[in-house]
């Protein structure tokens, strides 16, 4: 069985990128051809952690990727995330690559994720990209969707005004210009590609001075405990997508709104059955809400990708 380090996962990242293979995986698995079980979680105390797994029908690998959130880390000095993701042959169950990622490579197809949806989806010219958080996520979905919108404008509301100014100076110092704001319906009224990417377990973002025309990426409410949107927000919008239908009636922000019969399933669309159709831009006079809870092939892919150029 193949080891491969975080430093090596870093490495391959830092010279190539996953994202075509990423939105490969989501096509695939709205078209059928993916065996995604249920999610299976551990809350504890002080933490939570994601078992997930999967496999396309005509792949060689399946994988098994086990990953966590301790949110109080930034206290003891260690990132709030960690993990490892595991390969296996699909034809004799062999055990082919550990991938050693601490949560990298969880952290990374998250946020290609996100650049896939503003890919699709973004407004045809993003004046601010608006961030709820300001943790590793909040970096990561900034560098990616600014790499395909262009945008360098960042406004950003963080709960800690201490972790809120260390994310401007980081984000700074790479070339963003950074505004803080300590109310979130600022961020509305100036954002047009709101992502969020909290924890939370109640509504931070109303419906009320969110602009038409925005995207809005729900990247944090992965559980069926959390929620960051306001269910009127899904109620009001255009266009609704998830990554996964089947998914979403349990976890995510949709799976709220369901629950609450504020929407129906036949407004959902899909992901991977929407990138199939090609470039959509949110329109000016439309409000698009993609909900991403996360899935295996995702996990599936970005693992293969880093194997097959490790060293």
């Amino acid at each position: 069985m193949k080891i491969v380090t975080k430093s090596e996962i870093l490495t391959v990242l830092r010279q190539f990128d996953p994202l075509l293979d990423v939105e490969s995986g989501f096509v695939d698995y709205s078209k059928g051809l993916a065996c995604i079980p249920p999610v299976s979680e551990l809350v504890l105390e002080k933490g939570e952690v994601h078992i997930k797994c999967g496999y396309l029908k005509a792949g060689v690998h399946y994988v098994i990727k086990v990953a966590s959130g301790f949110y109080g880390n930034s206290v003891l000095g260690l990132p709030s995330s960690n993990g490892l993701m595991m390969l296996f042959s699909t034809e004799t169950g062999e055990a082919k690559c550990l991938l050693q990622d601490e949560g990298i490579l969880t952290d990374h197809r998250t946020a290609i994720a996100g650049a896939i949806v503003a890919k699709y989806f973004a407004p045809a010219v993003v004046s601010a990209i608006g961030v709820v958080g300001t943790g590793i996520q909040a970096c990561l979905q900034v560098k990616r969707v600014s790499q395909v919108t262009g945008c360098k404008k960042i406004i950003v509301w963080g709960r800690s005004t201490e972790a809120a100014e260390r994310f401007r100076r980081s984000m700074q110092v790479e070339g963003y210009n950074v505004e803080l704001i300590e109310h979130l319906e600022s961020l509305a009224g100036k954002s047009n590609l709101i992502i969020t990417t909290t924890p939370s377990s109640r509504p931070l973002l109303s419906q009320n001075r969110i602009q038409a025309g925005t995207l809005i990426i729900a990247i944090g409410s992965d559980t069926p405990e959390k929620q960051e949107l306001d269910t009127d927000i899904l109620v009001n919008a255009t266009r609704i997508i998830v990554d996964s239908k089947k998914q979403s009636l349990t976890r995510g922000e949709v799976s709220r709104a369901l629950r609450a019969s504020a929407i129906g399933e036949h407004q959902v669309f899909e992901l991977g059955a929407e990138i199939a159709k090609g470039r959509r831009p949110t329109m000016a006079t439309e409000t698009t809400v993609v909900d991403l809870t996360g899935l295996a092939v995702q996990d599936l892919k970005i693992a293969e990708f880093v194997l097959n150029r490790v060293n």
